[in-house]
């Protein structure tokens, strides 16, 4: 199981933590390097009060060093739109193993300052992040917001590398548990649905054991995919309102290639495309839980969407 060793990691990682109201009063401090913050520490329950912290830093950061650091995190703009929620898109806290500051007046600095407990909230100059912790250019969408971006951090609590993979594991298996009562149950909802779906709009289509929907409106005359085989599919994606999320025009009308059976497309795709023989167009009705599930994927495909695909098996190797 991996442990996220270095804070670089939650910017690439793509529920509202509760700290935006710290933001709204009181004035920020700031470290020798820079970083404008505001600590609060934990009275006891949900009461929090304003925590001092050394212009030199933490003092006692070298006793949490090599331990690791449960914490919920959220990124902002300077505009204060929301560009990662660690409680949202992961449903499980970061882990962060804490070292040695090498360079300080970025995140891993900002970090050092939380003991257990403790909520914060960090202001950085958006170059300087880029260029400490980042080690990359400013992305135009993020210098075009303005010049700072907003940490808001919940340090939940401090673990050994031992007690953090039994934990991360643990909570791994219960929302593992959750994800699948929550498909089983949406499958029986979108069932209902996709028969309501395939009865307005006059298709004659067939269920396959997993709940896909299939029709075939040109049959193909060659062999059916089997597991491991590579396959060359042509598609369109939309929702059942007819929205297109996704098609294989947009890509040049060039078709995808993948690996039956193995995970690189949605649990849909590897349970109907083997259906189909070589040279054959389809019209696929996916449940949303052998699509994108309960997370949906970006802005076009919400959570819980059954999906329409519009395919044409082009080649079977």
């Amino acid at each position: 199981m991996h442990l996220h060793r270095n804070i670089l990691s939650l910017a690439l990682a793509a529920g509202v933590l509760g700290l935006a109201s710290c933001n709204k009063g009181g004035d920020f401090a700031k470290t020798k390097t820079g970083i404008e913050y505001k600590i609060y520490k934990n009275d006891g329950g949900t009461k929090y009060s304003p925590r001092e912290v050394s212009a030199d830093g933490d003092a006692t950061y070298k006793d949490r060093l090599g331990k690791i650091m449960a914490l919920d995190v959220e990124y902002r703009t300077a505009k204060d739109s929301v560009l990662f929620n660690s409680r949202k898109q992961q449903g499980i806290p970061m882990r962060i193993e804490l070292q040695e500051l090498k360079v300080k007046g970025g995140l891993e600095e900002a970090l050092s300052l939380l003991q257990p407990g403790d909520s914060g909230v960090f202001r950085f100059n958006v170059d300087t992040i880029f260029a400490k912790s980042f080690k990359q250019p400013v992305p135009p969408f993020m210098k075009k917001a303005g010049n700072t971006m907003t940490m808001f951090v919940k340090a939940q609590k401090l673990q050994t590398r031992d007690e953090a993979m039994a934990d991360q594991q643990k909570m791994m298996m219960e929302q593992q548990q959750k994800m699948a009562a929550h498909a089983e149950d949406q499958l029986k909802k979108d069932d209902v649905i996709l028969q309501e779906y395939v009865k307005k709009n006059n298709l004659t289509m067939q269920k396959d054991a997993s709940g896909v929907y299939y029709m075939v409106t040109k049959p193909g005359t060659g062999p059916k995919p089997k597991a491991g085989q590579t396959v060359s599919v042509l598609y369109k994606g939309s929702l059942l309102d007819g929205k297109v999320f996704d098609s294989s025009e947009k890509m040049g009308n060039k078709p995808i290639d993948f690996p039956i059976g193995v995970g690189q497309v949605i649990p849909g795709w590897d349970k109907a495309i083997p259906l189909l023989a070589k040279g054959s167009k389809a019209t696929l009705l996916i449940p949303s839980s052998l699509a994108y599930g309960q997370r949906g994927a970006g802005a076009d495909i919400p959570a819980d969407a059954p999906l329409r695909f519009d395919v044409e098996l082009v080649d079977v190797k």
